[in-house]
């Protein structure tokens, strides 16, 4: 029985794989309801996980559902343990909690671009779970982890797809990455980034030389000629002397 379920698992992550580009490790999200029926199982998810689905596994968790899991009380206190060792993704929801199934569900919108398993026991979650292409469904049942099978949405979407009627997510990134390699297409890091300014010079024509100032080179009027210095003739002492005896006589 254990073989023939591991057989099922097996072929189900191939076509996830194969259409939905599903990798190693695989990130298994769990809400409190999963949490709850592996402890009453005596599930140990982290040492059978692995082994159910041939490959490495990352248990994961959001805020919501361990919110939801300490206002529910000591009902759920062991759910809550096990649920607070699992890896906690972000989840849109940082200001207002809402339900750990809402929160799941939010969690692989637009095509499951993580690549997310959802675990659950939630019948109403799993309805809604299984309308998105392309999202691994897990649950427990007679105390055994199960891996669904592709919902019909998911084949739907899977023939669309090879009909050409529709691009996958997991082609979408194929292709984008494609033309990032041929330079077809900017990478958007390298658009972030800004451009540089170029360190300017200074204004050329702040940078022109002062104009000498020329000296006048038009020759001296006459007016501007040297005054000839007046020559003072120096009278004799024989001419003094005469003019002292008329003035005595």
């Amino acid at each position: 029985m254990k073989i023939t379920r591991q057989k099922h698992a097996k072929k189900h992550l191939g076509f996830f794989r194969n259409n939905f580009g599903v990798r190693e490790p695989y990130q298994i999200l769990l809400d409190g309801t999963f949490c709850q029926a592996a402890l009453r199982g005596r599930i140990q998810l982290r040492e059978q996980l692995p082994r159910y689905l041939m490959g490495e596994t990352q248990l994961c968790t959001t805020r919501c559902v361990l919110k939801e899991l300490e206002t529910l009380g000591k009902d759920l206190y062991g759910a809550k343990l096990i649920a607070q060792k699992c890896q906690v993704r972000n989840c849109p929801h940082l200001k207002d909690a809402v339900s750990g199934s809402e929160c799941l569900l939010s969690m692989v919108e637009e095509g499951n671009s993580h690549h997310y398993f959802v675990a659950t026991q939630d019948q109403n979650l799993s309805v809604k779970v299984k309308k998105k292409p392309g999202v691994p469904l897990m649950f427990i049942i007679q105390n055994t982890i199960v891996l669904d099978k592709p919902s019909p949405r998911t084949i739907a979407f899977v023939k669309a797809v090879e009909a050409g009627q529709l691009v996958s997510g997991h082609e979408k990134q194929n292709i984008k990455q494609l033309k990032e390699e041929q330079g077809l297409v900017q990478n958007p890091e390298q658009g972030r980034r800004k451009k540089r300014k170029k360190v300017s010079g200074p204004n050329p024509l702040s940078c022109l030389k002062k104009k000498k100032k020329t000296r006048d080179t038009k020759p001296p009027s006459a007016s501007e000629k040297k005054r000839k210095r007046k020559r003072i003739r120096n009278r004799s002492t024989s001419e003094v002397l005469s003019e002292k005896q008329n003035a005595e006589g």
